[in-house]
């Protein structure tokens, strides 16, 4: 439909402009004093510029994904601010990725710095792990798990529920890419460590995980807020399949950790399908990345190596590259490659034969869980 054709994104409540749109409605006064451009909104990027610099302001990537934002024309989109009933004084102005956003003030560092960069998560991470071409995949083991691939100056609409978004705008026009979302991943982990009391810190789910020869038919599909890609199922709630009198707590650590692997795998098939190139390797980055077991059993569901890279916090990396670019630190992107550094490799250690039947069973998890429609309080 129309938001999708703007946008590139699925109507959901992800997205700003739904969650705007109801505080603009049931906020005393909200909408009068927005209508008078008293209010400012933005993205958390935008939040910590104006906090900053005093600047209201966002970039064309983080703009993206407000569901307001024209990915063709690179502007605010007229009929969407209609649709959603937003009033236009609201929004920051909109900026290249690499430009002069403002000057940080004096007191909050001493000296005042100029903010020369604004990307948007993954888009930070993809530029970090230097994916300029679309050979190049990313897939970002955070919270939840971020797989891009870049597509140029070609906007793609995805026939298999990726997301088209803006990559960046490093000065000459609009670049853009292919997004697949999980929802939860890492944050997986931190459920067993906190809420469940299975693991006691991070770092020991790899070793328990592998303190079992496999997960005992044991299947978590954690829906806890709904699935995201391929699926967009808002509805979904999360559940462990296949559990027995002799399943463990071991076990049930190893399928969160098989969870996180198999959600990206069904990812990478949505974009192998879509693009009909896929990788001879996947690059892998964020924090989960340090978790042995998940990068193998990932080598694994996919068929191909995974590397990771030896600066993990490449979202961090891509922006000062960004900022660099644009002060002339670096010259061009060609410079930034070279800087790119690989860490571990895994390279994939079961038959296709097996690959195929892990991935079709986890399909047969995912199936049961969406069948099953908790009652709304």
């Amino acid at each position: 439909g129309m938001i999708r054709e703007k946008t590139g994104l699925l109507l959901d409540p992800y997205f700003s402009a739904t969650k705007l749109s109801w505080l603009l409605e049931n906020i005393q006064e909200a909408r009068v004093r927005a209508e008078k451009g008293e209010l400012c909104w933005g993205t958390v990027d935008a939040w910590l510029l104006f906090k900053l610099t005093g600047q209201h302001r966002t970039d064309v990537s983080n703009a993206s994904r407000t569901m307001l934002f024209n990915i063709k024309t690179g502007t605010w989109d007229k009929e969407l601010l209609e649709l959603f009933n937003i009033p236009k004084p609201l929004l920051p102005q909109l900026m290249p990725s690499c430009a002069e956003f403002g000057i940080t003030r004096k007191e909050l560092f001493g000296r005042e710095i100029p903010v020369r960069a604004m990307l948007g998560d993954q888009q930070a991470s993809l530029f970090g792990q230097a994916c300029f071409k679309g050979s190049a995949w990313k897939n970002t083991y955070g919270t939840g798990c971020f797989m891009l691939a870049p597509t140029g100056r070609n906007l793609v609409y995805s026939k298999h529920k990726l997301l088209s978004t803006v990559a960046w705008d490093s000065g000459d026009g609009l670049e853009y890419a292919l997004e697949g979302s999980v929802f939860i991943g890492g944050e997986l982990i931190k459920w067993l460590r906190d809420q469940m009391g299975i693991i006691p810190d991070a770092a020991s789910s790899s070793s328990m995980a592998c303190s079992v020869p496999n997960s005992g038919g044991v299947y978590l599909v954690p829906a806890f807020a709904g699935l995201g890609a391929p699926y967009w199922d808002a509805e979904a709630r999360g559940a462990i399949l296949g559990l027995s009198g002799g399943t463990k707590r071991a076990h049930i650590a190893r399928a969160a950790l098989e969870a996180i692997a198999f959600q990206s795998a069904e990812l990478f098939e949505a974009f192998a399908t879509e693009t009909g190139q896929p990788p001879s390797v996947l690059q892998a980055d964020g924090g989960a990345c340090a978790n042995k077991f998940l990068m193998q059993f990932q080598a694994d569901t996919l068929g191909i190596p995974v590397r990771t890279a030896a600066n993990t916090e490449t979202t961090a990396q891509g922006a000062a590259w960004m900022a660099g670019l644009g002060c002339g630190f670096w010259k061009n992107k060609e410079e930034l490659s070279a800087q790119w550094k690989a860490g571990a490799e895994y390279e994939p250690g079961i038959s296709d034969k097996e690959r195929k039947n892990l991935l079709s069973r986890w399909r047969a998890a995912v199936a049961a869980t969406r069948s099953y429609k908790p009652q709304k309080h």
